[in-house]
């Protein structure tokens, strides 16, 4: 069997291009759907690949309507080489069912790795250079030194609890102990409980 999937990424776009193509390509059967290409829950695309038995073959009208990333579509594309199912992109003329559209996909899946290798040295590359320069990675805090002198001095009240402080700066009360003790305070006289609610 023969199934297409189409899909536009909003209501505003035509589908009829892609269902005019796939019909002449001699689908049995066509998914269609209005979904940005930047999400993977595609309920349509779900159902197709779970519908998808071995022989049968997946046309698209181009590559970029099924995937959103080349890690993405070679991890499709592989999926239905595990199921030993074809495909074939009408636009760019590739045909997994064929020896030098399979080629073609191991280059893809090639490129794919190291696009990611890529990019995971540059990021280890950027942290040791900030690293060096004495900056530290992570995300920025929560909170800053003066909002961390602020709920000090607000917890200095007996009758403000930190329950009431996270609430006030819209962070956790972990986030607000954690930021206290990063900073050297527990922001409490001896008297009140550190952890009081």
């Amino acid at each position: 069997m023969i199934l297409g999937y189409a899909r536009v990424s909003t209501q505003e776009q035509s589908i009829d291009l892609q269902l005019d193509a796939l019909n002449k390509a001699g689908c049995d059967e066509v998914y269609q759907e209005k979904y940005s290409g930047k999400s993977r829950n595609r309920p349509e695309l779900e159902f197709c690949l779970r519908t998808l038995r071995e022989g049968d073959v997946l046309v698209v009208w181009k590559l970029d309507r099924l995937a959103r990333s080349l890690k993405d579509l070679v991890d499709i594309i592989n999926e239905l080489e595990n199921k030993r199912v074809g495909f074939r992109s009408i636009t760019e003329s590739i045909d997994t069912t064929t020896t030098g559209g399979k080629l073609v996909f191991h280059i893809f899946g090639a490129l794919a790795e190291f696009e990611h290798n890529l990019i995971r040295e540059r990021t280890i590359a950027g942290l040791a250079a900030a690293r060096a320069r004495g900056r530290k990675g992570g995300r920025k805090p929560s909170m800053s030194k003066a909002d961390i002198r602020k709920a000090a001095a607000m917890l200095k009240d007996p009758n403000i609890t930190k329950k009431e402080v996270a609430a006030h700066f819209k962070i956790s009360r972990i986030t607000l102990n954690k930021s206290l003790d990063r900073e050297g305070f527990d922001g409490l006289p001896e008297t009140q409980d550190k952890y009081k609610d």
